[in-house]
């Protein structure tokens, strides 16, 4: 009888210490779900990738806003591809589904769907819009960030970039004022890295600088995309004489 409860005592103390062992190897093997990538450390993108890019983009800090006026890019929407459009319907055009013209050049209507910032499908009617057409990276922000040095040329170009404009909800771009990627992204998110790959690209393109908030927002946003590409564009960096601005 004493042997039999040795026996079961025994068996009950190994059960324990096996059960305990393999409580232990699970938690040292168990999956837990990988940090946030840290906003300041650097990227880590495949060449051609947006996050790579970030990295060759001077850091400094914000120039005054002084002189700045919406007239120093020049008439806006002006023709500087010479394609007998103004910029503004060359873009509608690209951005709206069904788009309808007056003309061959004026849009009249169309359907941006979605709303790259938003989300939401917006109705476009030429007169009664809620979609305007946004300059990704912001003629103010350009402005305090190495444009306020250009020659008029540059400026004009720059204003005019197919690369650096996109058609875009009213409500949502009007929120953003001249804000970069450090004081404003897209409500919606999935878009968010297509939008900062084009701010990089935009100012790379240009020679801007960032600001060093700036690019650590952009690392932010890009280390969870980190194949994301940089877009790529052709429109040139100098205007054609003709067009002049104050």
């Amino acid at each position: 009888m004493r042997a039999r409860v040795t026996a079961r005592a025994t068996t009950g103390v190994t059960t324990r210490r096996a059960a305990a062992a393999l409580l232990t190897l699970l938690a040292a093997t168990s999956c837990t779900p990988e940090p946030d990538p840290a906003p300041a450390s650097g990227g880590h993108g495949a060449p051609g990738a947006a996050l790579t890019a970030v990295d060759e983009l001077t850091v400094k800090g914000r120039a005054p806003k002084t002189g700045y006026d919406r007239d120093r890019f020049g008439t806006p929407w002006a023709d500087t591809d010479s394609n007998g459009c103004g910029t503004r319907d060359d873009i509608l055009k690209r951005d709206l589904a069904d788009a309808r013209t007056k003309d061959g050049c004026k849009v009249t209507s169309g359907t941006l769907a979605p709303d790259p910032y938003s989300g939401l499908d917006i109705t476009f009617r030429r007169g009664h819009s809620k979609v305007d057409v946004d300059h990704v990276v912001a003629l103010s922000d350009a402005w305090q960030k190495g444009a306020g040095q250009w020659p008029a040329a540059k400026r004009i170009a720059f204003a005019n970039d197919p690369m650096n404009l996109v058609a875009a909800g009213a409500s949502a771009n009007r929120s953003k004022g001249d804000g970069d990627t450090a004081t404003w992204l897209p409500p919606a998110k999935p878009y968010r890295c297509t939008y900062v790959a084009a701010q990089v690209a935009v100012k790379k393109k240009y020679g801007l600088w960032v600001t060093s908030a700036e690019r650590d927002a952009m690392r932010r946003v890009l280390n969870r995309c980190p194949d994301q590409r940089l877009p790529t564009g052709e429109a040139p960096t100098k205007a054609p004489p003709r067009f002049r601005a104050d």
